[in-house]
């Protein structure tokens, strides 16, 4: 629902965790479902993926492009990640969900997650985890997920990252094989925020 000076209403959801832990994957999974939600697009100075496609999965922004938008004051929040890539939420996209869903969903990194809750108090936040960290790492370490040559640096990051679940409303954890449960568990946490007598709504 929008306003006529533009602003959308709505829940926004944050689903956070250290890097390799699935965050796309369930918002790839959710968004195939057909579930009612919208999903704001992050922007990303680090190339496509196979597979990956411009406004879909990233924003993907050479670093010009980006600062020049940083400039201009189109992110909410932003970040180099392993001190390598940029990353931002543009403040636009996560209106755009809430217009095309009422609730959005947005998948920051956990530094990420801590500027949105500071930033918007009511964001219902949830902390995907893996199993243990030996999964992490063996997800981190395929060839396929593009991550390899950041392993140690993810690794190290993951540890303090994993230090800060106590942060978040909710934890889910994605165990290798069990995707669809987690999926399903996260579809289940929206639902009971949708049904609370005193809704967590916030604009922008």
């Amino acid at each position: 629902m929008v306003s006529d000076a533009g602003r959308a209403y709505g829940r926004v959801f944050v689903i956070s965790g250290p890097s390799g832990v699935g965050k796309d994957t369930i918002k790839n999974c959710l968004r195939k479902s057909g579930f009612p939600l919208g999903f704001c697009v992050t922007a990303t100075t680090r190339p496509a993926r196979d597979g990956e496609e411009h406004g879909r999965d990233y924003y993907f922004l050479t670093e010009a492009e980006f600062r020049a938008k940083l400039d201009q004051g189109q992110f909410i929040e932003h970040a180099i990640v392993h001190g390598k890539h940029w990353y931002g939420i543009p403040i636009e996209g996560l209106r755009a969900g809430m217009r095309s869903g009422d609730d959005v969903l947005v998948t920051p990194d956990v530094k990420g997650a801590a500027t949105l809750r500071a930033l918007i108090p009511n964001a219902i936040s949830i902390f995907l985890a893996p199993s243990n960290m030996e999964e992490l790492k063996l997800r981190i370490a395929d060839p396929r997920s593009g991550r390899l040559e950041d392993l140690e640096t993810r690794m190290r990051t993951a540890g303090a990252e994993m230090r800060r679940m106590g942060e978040f409303d909710y934890l889910v954890v994605n165990e290798n094989g069990k995707l669809e449960q987690t999926v399903e568990q996260v579809k289940a946490i929206i639902v009971a925020e949708r049904l609370r007598v005193k809704p967590r709504r916030v604009v922008l």
